[in-house]
């Protein structure tokens, strides 16, 4: 099967030297990416700016803001089976850029913020030929966000971890999460190196992307 995966934070850039971004690592996408390539399958890994290496057999796409990020995925929708949104892609973008460096005046500051282009949201809904996975990292109600983020953003499946705890999500190299699914099931997996947990979804994303196609035959 083929895989599109994408990985790590995304940098919305400020001025010519700062931009937002946030504490994604990337470990969990490029855990999933080896693990498919383990299994088998194809990868396409479209990657924001982290410091790991990607597996050999793994074509890479780096791209760093949201903006490149929705475009790359969009670029590459149709040559994919399964798509894993495991990027930590930013909310929120500057409203406007400076490009200049911002001085420090001594004073408060003000930046402006716009919303980034949704890509879960702007994914087809009828006639999708790929399963779609989420990620879903919460800090409190992981079951409540979870299953409206699957409802909202019509996903096949979420996979909720809680990133409150340094023992396991972003930066961490061990990860538990609960797996959610359309059809209501949960699947919860217990904490683990990131690289065992990646091959255990990437045997229920590809279990579950058979069952979908045994239906339409």
């Amino acid at each position: 099967m083929r895989f599109l995966i994408t990985a790590g934070p995304t940098r919305e850039p400020i001025d010519p030297v700062r931009y937002l971004s946030n504490r994604s690592s990337g470990k969990m996408g490029y855990a999933i990416a080896a693990a498919a390539i383990d299994a088998g399958h194809s990868v396409n890994l479209i990657s924001g700016p982290v410091c790991l290496h990607p597996p050999p057999a793994a074509a890479v796409t780096s791209v760093s803001t949201s903006d490149e990020m929705f475009e790359a995925v969009h670029h590459n929708l149709k040559e994919c089976d399964i798509l894993v949104m495991c990027a930590a892609v930013a909310d929120y973008r500057p409203s406007a850029v400076s490009k200049n460096k911002i001085k420090k005046q001594g004073k408060d500051f003000s930046l402006g913020l716009t919303a980034t282009r949704d890509i879960l949201r702007s994914l087809p809904e009828r006639e999708r030929q790929f399963l779609v996975v989420g990620f879903a990292a919460e800090t409190t109600d992981l079951h409540a966000n979870a299953r409206k983020k699957l409802q909202d953003k019509n996903c096949d499946i979420i996979v909720a971890n809680d990133v409150g705890s340094p023992e396991s999500g972003m930066e961490s190299d061990e990860n538990e999460v609960t797996i959610f699914f359309r059809e209501g099931e949960t699947k919860e997996i217990p904490r683990q190196s990131k690289q065992k947990l990646a091959h255990e979804l990437v045997n229920i994303f590809a279990k579950m992307c058979e069952k979908r196609l045994t239906k339409k035959l």
